[in-house]
């Protein structure tokens, strides 16, 4: 797929969004404009370099980094505009001078001298490790071909130069490119069957964008209801450019209407606490089983909507199956009545046992859905991390669909909150000729046994099979190497091995897990170290561009890294065409005035107009406000000329589609994949708890961390302490008071980690915070003492989407250490 670096279908989709802001002169600014001199710090000789917080939580929160002496001594947080239009920094973010200035940062290119993952190196120079990496390139395209090649999953850096070592493997021959994310995997693969699938992006599917979702600030003017299934984004999106701001404002228009939030979770959220009405409390991994009872109640109570059902959707009923399920009990409606499939009744009583949700509570909150003007229900992306992700996401979806409640003001599609409409600048173009797309998730099976991996048993895209092992992983600016992948003491195992993956490159700042499994290690420029340049990040409320730095040099022979893609390039005999006569800071402003030409097209973008270059380079911030998105829209006003983009143009509960991959793919005895939405457990779910392991256990996202970013920050590390969540019932029987050390097992590893007992958390499930940095000796007990819960999860990859189901699908029991 080729990434440009402004889309034309960032501006069509959502043609018009600003065309009254732009008339108006809108509610743009610059931040010489707005400056508030009141807010500057008394240093007025310190030099002020704008820059973002460019790691995964999806806020890119701006930074003012004061700079004295050549070197950041403090930063401040975006002050351009007034308090309702302010990028602002979390409290987290605010510690990445911490990160900048760090001792340990890594700051010398090195080679290991140790066993894989043992984490020894000694320093080698730029001109060594450079060579090597061209030459274990030449030698690995030559003896392998490029389906051996492979680019992890990294999201530690987000500005528009993150992607020069794509443009440079793709200039050489080609890799295997990342299908799905980790972060979306199941829902990623499972939605377009629902929803469709996009035709400009193939395979790839965004169900969060503002073409598929609604804004929280459509629920804000309009919604009464919110409804939020494993939705936290005090947790995840913090920061005044997150989608936490806009959840707070959308909260507070729903309460001015007489309506309440209601977060359904396995444990009481930061969202929860700070702004829902009600906590509704559920086993981790059921929700699906919820939302089938839920359903149950609106069509015994006569208010599922039988004119939209028939209108717009397949498989609801007999009414509207597909001709070649017609007459066999298949339907949607079947299923959850007890007439087809397992033949039970999806009523409240069937569904309490499973959520741990009491019938009578099932049934007031059907009865909310179903009075309400405008519900706006969402998920978050906790739900699909399951074994059974695909369905549960579905599922969600189709409470919403099934009272018609989409497409219209204040309601949503049951998807996460919308993302920005636009994206005003993008990365440096790169155009991969190699067409095999491997699921994320299964990188790991793909080193150990790739060429047994086919489209039918591994979900390869592009390719009938891989053909090949992974022998060349390139990993830059990523920690799913082991740290955020699954079941670490089985990826250790696998990459230790030097007869599979015979070539690791790392590239970071500081020593990570996965840094210790490199071949060759090297050391990265942070972003306040170069000029960096970025767009908004998942707020959905303002658009925008940042441009500084650098704030100031980086540390030791730290190089960025398109330099030395480029020198690379070099040694493999194709240098100008890499950088096109381009410098790292000509391509920057290159990026930057493409971005402003396509904005200002008339036709094709929003006829706006961005800085010029120079003024950029002045004002450090651009920002401009969004437009409320409600999803599905222009589908639902005439479904007619805005089919989406599934075999019938319609919502398809029922999948044809799916059913001939349940039928065709190889799938192991105990997977299953349905061509309707339903509740199935999934290894390792509901009924999978035995007298060896009794506790249902799942990760959450920590506020201290963003993954794994931060996670080695002291301070952050004493602020919010790793520990594992335990309701009272369950450390009571053990023994286990609060700040007691503990050890957890599982089928797949052990931990020791710190008690926080608490009602937060539903009896019988733990919970664990995902990103902690991995600490064990894996020579001796491989017993992790950081509290990384990928010590934990098994590496099974879902059925349908190969994704990483099993980062919240985990049986384990705990005792006191």
């Amino acid at each position: 797929m080729t990434e440009q670096s402004m889309s034309r279908r960032s501006f069509v989709k959502t043609s018009g969004a600003f065309a009254g802001l732009a008339a108006a002169g809108g509610t743009a600014v610059a931040s010489q404009e707005l400056f508030s001199a009141g807010e500057a710090h008394a240093a007025d000789a310190d030099t002020i370099a704008w820059s973002q917080c460019n790691v995964n939580c999806g806020g890119n929160c701006i930074f003012q980094w004061h700079v004295r002496d050549g070197k950041v001594a403090y930063m401040e947080t975006d002050n351009t505009g007034d308090a309702d239009f302010q990028a602002r920094a979390c409290l987290r973010g605010r510690s990445m001078r911490r990160w900048l200035n760090n001792a340990d940062r890594l700051m010398y290119p090195m080679k290991r001298v140790g066993k894989r993952g043992e984490g020894k190196f000694e320093r080698i120079s730029w001109d060594e490790a450079i060579q090597t990496i061209a030459d274990q390139l030449e030698y690995t395209y030559k003896t392998y071909g490029p389906n051996s090649i492979y680019i992890m999953y990294g999201t530690g850096t987000y500005f528009s130069m993150s992607k020069v070592g794509h443009r440079l493997l793709s200039l050489a021959g080609g890799y295997v490119s990342q299908l799905y994310d980790y972060s979306t995997h199941q829902l990623s693969a499972a939605m377009p069957y629902m929803f469709g699938f996009d035709e400009e992006l193939g395979s790839v599917f965004s169900p969060y964008d503002n073409v598929n979702a609604s804004s929280f600030t459509e629920a804000e003017q309009h919604s009464d209801l919110i409804v939020m299934f494993g939705n936290s984004p005090a947790d995840t999106r913090m920061g005044g450019a997150n989608a936490t701001w806009d959840f707070a404002r959308a909260r507070e228009g729903v309460k001015s209407r007489g309506g309440k939030v209601v977060n359904i979770d396995y444990r009481m959220n930061e969202s929860a606490s700070g702004h829902a009405d009600e906590w509704l409390p559920i086993r981790t991994g059921t929700d699906a089983a919820l939302c089938a009872a839920l359903i149950h109640e609106f069509i015994k109570d006569g208010k599922a909507d039988l004119n939209f059902l028939h209108t717009y959707c397949v498989g609801f009923d007999e009414e509207t199956m597909p001709e070649s399920a017609k007459g066999k009990n298949k339907s949607f409606y079947a299923y959850i009545m007890g007439e087809g499939y397992d033949m039970v009744e999806k009523t409240p009583e069937w569904a309490a046992p499973i959520t741990q949700i009491p019938a009578s509570r099932i049934r007031e909150l059907a009865k909310d859905l179903e009075s309400a003007k405008a519900p706006f229900v969402c998920q978050g992306w906790g739900p699909q991390r399951h074994s059974n992700g695909e369905d549960t996401s579905r599922m969600i979806s189709m409470v919403p669909v099934v009272l018609g409640q989409i497409g219209l003001p204040g309601t949503n599609t049951g998807q996460r909150e919308a993302e920005p409409p636009v994206y005003l600048v993008g990365n440096i173009p790169f155009k991969n000729p190699n067409k095999t797309q491997l699921p994320v998730y299964q990188y790991l099976n793909a080193v150990d046994h790739g060429k047994k991996m086919t489209a039918l048993n591994s979900g390869i895209l592009g390719a009938d099979e891989l053909g090949t092992d992974l022998k060349f992983l390139w990993n830059f600016a990523g920690n799913c190497l082991t740290n955020q992948h699954g079941d670490v003491n089985k990826t250790h195992e696998i990459l230790a091995d030097e007869s599979k993956c015979e070539f690791i490159l790392v590239w970071d700042t500081v020593m990570t897990d996965s840094a210790k499994y490199a071949d060759i290690l090297l050391p990265d420029m942070m972003r306040s170290e170069v000029l960096n340049m970025q767009t908004q990040g998942y707020s959905e409320y303002y658009t925008g561009v940042t441009v500084g730095g650098p704030a100031q040099e980086a540390p030791g022979e730290c190089r960025n890294s398109y330099d030395v893609c480029a020198d690379i390039a070099e040694k493999l005999g194709f240098r100008d065409e890499y950088t096109e006569g381009r410098s790292y800071e000509e391509w920057v402003e290159y990026l930057y005035n493409k971005g402003r030409d396509a904005a200002a097209d008339p036709v094709e973008g929003y006829g706006i107009t961005m800085p010029t270059w120079d003024q950029i380079r002045k004002d450090g911030v651009f920002k401009m406000e969004c437009e409320p998105a409600i999803g599905l829209e222009d589908f639902r006003n005439d479904p007619v000329a805005n089919p989406l983009g599934t075999p019938s143009g319609k919502i398809e509960i029922y999948s044809e589609t799916l059913a001939t991959i349940a039928e065709t793919w190889e799938l192991e005895e105990d997977e299953e994949i349905h061509a309707i939405p339903m509740f199935w457990a999934g290894p390792e779910g509901y009924g999978s708890v035995t007298s060896e392991y009794p506790l249902y256990c799942s990760g959450f996202h920590y506020k201290s961390r963003t993954h794994s970013s931060f996670g080695f920050i002291e301070e952050l590390k004493q602020a919010c302490r790793q520990q594992m969540w335990i309701n009272p019932i369950d450390a009571e029987s053990r023994g286990i008071a609060n700040g007691d050390m503990c050890l957890v097992s599982s089928p797949a590893g052990k931990m020791q980690i710190e008690a926080k007992v608490t009602e937060r958390i539903i009896p019988g499930t733990i919970g664990i915070p995902q990103g902690a940095w991995h600490d064990a000796d894996m020579d001796g007990d491989k017993i992790d003492k950081g509290g990384c819960v990928n010590t934990l999860t098994t590496y099974r990859p879902t059925p349908l989407a190969k994704g990483n189901g099993p980062a919240h699908s985990i049986i384990a029991q705990v005792a006191k250490a």
